[in-house]
């Protein structure tokens, strides 16, 4: 089946469409983090409040059953109430939601630092040279104790290097759509 050249226009310009928007959230990320975080906090609460909304109606109304009746209700209705308490408190949603998750990234971080060094030095023996091993379980410790004792700058840096990689993503999506306009002129 071929597609007709005005399809491959309209591919080309939904793919800068893409471009543009995620280059248009990339700067906002590495402009304004902070901000950034918090949007996507408030995307979480409602994500999160349509999300629980929508399943206890489906379990009500909808002949949405399954067999654990009782705790799909009880998932939904906190996927709800969480969703609220974010869009009605979306700093403090921030705070907590991004202490607890760089927490958690933190304590992954320390433990895989130290499963390395000590697996390293326990089985030296079989290496050749164990200091690249070692030096990357101490950067894993570091990185683990940036996220435990800075989260939200850890958040916020993170936040940017994603913005980073929406700028770099959406000038490779311009780049697509430029050889799909091309394609398009030669049909």
């Amino acid at each position: 089946m071929t597609v007709s050249a005005e399809t491959k226009r309209r591919f080309a310009l939904a793919t800068a469409l893409r471009g543009a928007f995620m280059l248009l959230a990339g700067l906002y990320a590495v402009i304004w983090p902070d901000q950034a975080l918090l949007v996507m906090v408030l995307a979480g609460g409602i994500l999160l409040a349509v999300d629980g909304a929508l399943g206890l109606w489906s379990l009500t109304f909808g002949g949405g059953k399954s067999g654990n009746y009782w705790f799909d209700v009880v998932s939904n209705a906190l996927s709800l109430l969480l969703g609220i308490l974010f869009l009605l408190q979306p700093l403090i949603a921030t705070i907590l939601t991004v202490t607890v998750l760089a927490t958690l990234v933190g304590i992954a971080a320390l433990v895989v630092g130290v499963m390395q060094i000590v697996v390293i030095t326990r089985e030296r023996e079989h290496y050749a040279r164990i200091w690249p091993v070692v030096l990357s379980g101490l950067s894993y410790v570091l990185l683990g104790l940036v996220f435990l004792f800075f989260p939200l700058l850890s958040a916020s840096v993170g936040v940017i290097v994603g913005g980073l990689l929406m700028i770099i993503f959406a000038f490779s999506l311009f780049g697509w759509a430029w050889r799909l306009y091309q394609r398009s002129k030669t049909v």
